[in-house]
């Protein structure tokens, strides 16, 4: 079935779960909170589906040999909705932990609340720059990245690779703020052009012209889901392609947006943590069940949901499934004590990743598809710019 297709409409989803064990009288209830329609829906349909998948390798119902209750709801990138949704499951299902933002606007509006309340929130995806600094708590978690990380990597790339004139294309909202601070964290030369486009903005004909009047050595974009696809589609209408190649982090190049895009991708470099080619046991098991479960090839997205899922049941096996002490859990949650996909990772004090990050390329894989192959490691052992303001 085709994942563009899948994302449309609004969908609840409860993983109803078998009998509770002797550590755990009740199922704990992982809310999660995610964005499953809109032009970016499958985005957070890959993170539920990475980690329904981790819960399915331990028989559906146990991460960590723990039984688990998981409930999936459709923010619709919507803050007040995503906002209302976590209430609810925080007041009337009595979620213990919750996860699954995917756009940092509506992070920052369902995540402060959430930990306000006691309630361990994990994030498979938004890592607003808020949220790793000044604005960081106990209860807070990211198992991706924070917001700047990938195109800080990717600045650093262009640096190193000697591109001199760079114009700059980002959504105007958090992450799309934070990526273009991001990239400049490592890229001296000069910014030829900044331009902020609206979040699920499809026309990209007036930037397009700033691009081409601009002249500059290399285009660098963040532009997620549907909105990336339509610029580079058009941007390669402008026949622009082979005059300023196109960089970006994994998110405006994962395997769903660049299939959807064609031969207008091939070739463009992206910065990612992972990378479905890289070489470790945990990611070719990942790799090789996820195509088996849904009959594609995992993305960044799904790995990182995956990679949640994982983490959160290592420190549910830590504590016996036992929440009455959080401190314990958060405990746990920092050891990550589990093999994750991208190979080696832990957690800084602000309790956001120390990673390896990598540029791939888009190239033609043995089916015929259009994949992303790794180049390089562009930085090792990563942490992001915040980490000092966080007084954890």
């Amino acid at each position: 079935m085709n994942r563009l297709t899948r994302s449309l409409g609004t969908m609840a989803v409860t993983l109803g779960l078998g009998v509770a064990t002797a550590t755990a009288a009740e199922p704990v209830k992982i809310g999660m909170v995610t964005t499953l329609s809109t032009g970016g829906g499958y985005l957070g349909e890959e993170v539920r589906d990475g980690f329904r998948l981790a819960m399915q390798q331990e028989g559906g119902d146990t991460l960590g040999g723990v039984p688990v209750e998981l409930i999936v709801e459709d923010d619709g990138r919507n803050p007040g909705q995503g906002r209302q949704i976590a209430q609810r499951m925080m007041q009337s299902e009595g979620v213990q932990i919750m996860t699954g933002s995917i756009f940092s606007n509506v992070a920052m509006a369902v995540i402060p609340q959430v930990v306000r309340e006691g309630v361990v929130f994990i994030s498979p995806n938004a890592g607003p720059s808020q949220l790793a600094g000044a604005q960081c708590h106990e209860n807070y978690f990211n198992a991706a990245w924070q917001n700047n990380d990938l195109h800080s990597a990717m600045g650093k790339y262009l640096e190193d690779e000697g591109y001199d004139n760079v114009y700059l294309l980002a959504p105007n909202y958090p992450a799309g703020r934070d990526a273009l601070t991001g990239f400049k964290r490592y890229y001296e030369g000069n910014i030829v052009g900044e331009t902020y486009t609206q979040l699920g903005q499809s026309d990209f004909a007036a930037e397009i012209s700033s691009v081409r009047e601009a002249d500059p050595d290399a285009v660098f974009f963040f532009l997620p889901g549907g909105d990336g696809v339509n610029f580079v589609r058009q941007f390669d209408d402008a026949e622009l392609t082979d005059r300023f190649p196109l960089f970006g982090a994994a998110f405006s190049f994962d395997n769903t947006l660049v299939q959807a895009v064609g031969d207008a991708a091939r070739g463009a470099f992206n910065t990612s943590q992972w990378s479905a080619d890289l070489d470790n046991e945990a990611n070719r098991q990942f790799v090789a069940a996820y195509e088996e479960e849904y009959g594609s090839k995992p993305t960044l997205y799904a790995h990182q949901g995956y990679d949640t899922a994982r983490l959160i049941g290592s420190a549910l096996r830590a504590v016996d499934g036992d929440l009455s002490d959080m401190e314990a859990f958060r405990e746990a949650l920092r050891a990550a004590d589990f093999d994750s996909t991208r190979g080696d990772f832990r957690f800084n004090t602000n309790q956001h990743p120390i990673q390896d990050i990598y540029v791939r390329e888009v190239v033609e894989g043995d089916d015929g598809k259009l994949t992303n192959r790794l180049v390089a490691k562009v930085i090792e052992d990563h942490e992001d710019a915040f980490v000092g303001e966080c007084h954890l």
